[in-house]
Parts: structure tokens; sequence; C-alpha cells
């Protein structure tokens, strides 16, 4: 299928790995003029690097650390005539209300749900001056599990999911589509992070739909076919692609929450 992204301009954040990358090579591989973002210059350079050798596009790569207002206004200020905008930096940590400190919470915040916003803010005008554009907000899946222990990270989806519903759900009258995308558990060198933190074994996914993760070249197709005009009439809407785990049910009695009695809570989605 044609995505239509010949000529077209294209900026990704966080493109220097995981979910991003993929879906700056997938783009790149249907013709898109790529501007990626991260704060790493070199792996945004190997990203360059693998898409060049496979596709006849201009790739462009600035890094900047887009928790900081500033720098968001000079990529801005670099880069003001796209076409598609899709905003996937930054991490926010887990935890519970009492685990995560007012510093890490806001640095979290500002790298994510902040940055989200001062983009939109950016990029929205600019692409309004322009007739049009599409923005794709990646997200997550914390905001639908209500979990205690992910607080922090689910309080920060239901905004940046609220963020794009409103914007979305009014950008018609601009010429723009403003989309979410929600993935689940993703098979990222994040997650292999946590859960190496956590002393989990990642390479166990007996409990995960399908066995195992989401890959990121999944979520970039859905990301790559959202931005396209091949949904054309599709705004102020979140894509959940977690393989049915939020409206599934806990694999087996053991992975079921419990009470200080021992009773089952109840609760959405899985525990990871």
């Amino acid at each position: 299928m044609d995505l239509g992204f010949g000529g077209k301009k294209v900026l990704i954040t966080g493109a220097s790995q995981g979910i991003g990358a993929a879906t700056a090579r997938i783009m790149g591989a249907e013709g898109a003029d790529l501007i990626l973002v991260a704060r790493n210059i070199e792996r945004l350079e190997e990203t360059r690097r693998s898409i060049l050798e496979t596709s006849d596009v201009s790739v462009q790569i600035a890094s900047h650390d887009l928790s900081r207002v500033e720098e968001i206004d000079r990529l801005a200020e670099q880069h003001p005539a796209i076409d598609v905008l899709v905003n996937n930096a930054g991490a926010v940590p887990g935890g519970s209300l009492f685990d995560v400190s007012d510093e890490r919470w806001r640095a979290g915040w500002d790298s994510k749900v902040f940055a989200y916003i001062h983009m939109c803010r950016r990029y929205y005008p600019l692409m309004q001056s322009r007739g049009g554009g599409v923005i794709v907000n990646v997200i997550g899946t914390g905001s639908l599990r209500k979990e205690p222990a992910y607080l922090c990270g689910g309080m920060a989806n239901a905004a940046l999911d609220f963020l794009t519903q409103t914007l979305g759900g009014s950008s018609h009258k601009d010429g723009i589509r403003v989309v979410g995308i929600a993935p689940g558990p993703t098979h990222t060198e994040r997650f292999r992070k946590i859960t190496a933190a956590r002393g989990l074994d990642p390479a166990n996914m007996a409990d995960k739909p399908f066995g195992r993760l989401a890959h990121p070249e999944e979520i970039g197709n859905l990301i790559a076919f959202a931005a396209s005009g091949r949904s054309s009439y599709m705004s102020g809407t979140i894509i959940v692609v977690d393989g049915g785990a939020s409206v599934g049910k806990y694999p087996n009695e053991a992975s079921i929450p419990k009470a200080k009695d021992g009773t089952p809570k109840l609760c959405i989605g899985d525990t990871s």
C-alpha cells in the first residue's frame, strides 16, 4: 500500500531507538523526508545511516532536550515547515503516589507531557499557516489500567489522551488531524532496562498476549498509517495496540492483585 509520503516532511522525536527509530525506518521506506530528534546524537546517526542504506530520502538529525521549552523553540525555528509531527520522546517513571519524588515526577512530566504540549503549541500554528498537517502522539496504555503502582505514568498518559482527543476533535477546521497511538509493553531497550531493574526475566512472556511483547515495527506501521492520507478521516482518537491486554482478563490466578485479606482486587489490564 502506497501511503503517499513522497515529498512529505516528517519530524519524529525520540527517534534514536525503539518505536521512534522503527517509525523513522518505515516512513523513510515510504518516501518521507525525515527530521529525527533525540538527545543522543550518536544513536541518531546510526538510525540515519540505516535509513540511507535502503531509502533514497533526505534524513536530517538534531540533538535536543525537549524537556526544555527553549530547545523546542529552537527546533521549531530550525525546522518550521513539516507535514507530519510524531511526538514520541520522553519517559515517565513508574511508581505510586509515595514512591516517586517531586523531582522525578516533574522531570518525567517535563520530558513527555509538557514536551508534547509545547511541541503542539509550536507546530500546530505552523501547520495551520501551511494549510494543514498531522500530529501523532505516541502515548501508552497506563491511563487504561488504573494501577496504583503506575500512578505517575498513568496520569501522564491520561493527560496526553485528553490533549489528543480535545485538540483532534476541533482541528479539522484548520485542516489538521491529531491522533494518539497507545502501545502496550513493547520490545524496546527501555522495556529491557525496566524489567532488569525489577529483577524480572525479559524472556518470560508467557503472561503476555500471544506470548510476546509488541515489536517496535508493529507500532511504527500503525503510526505511519495514521499519519498518512489513507486515514484522512481519523482525528481525535486514541488507537490502543496492546494485544487485547487492556480489555482482557488476568491469565492466571497468581497474577491477580490481592488485598491485605487475600481477596482479589478488581482492576483493568495486566500488571506489566
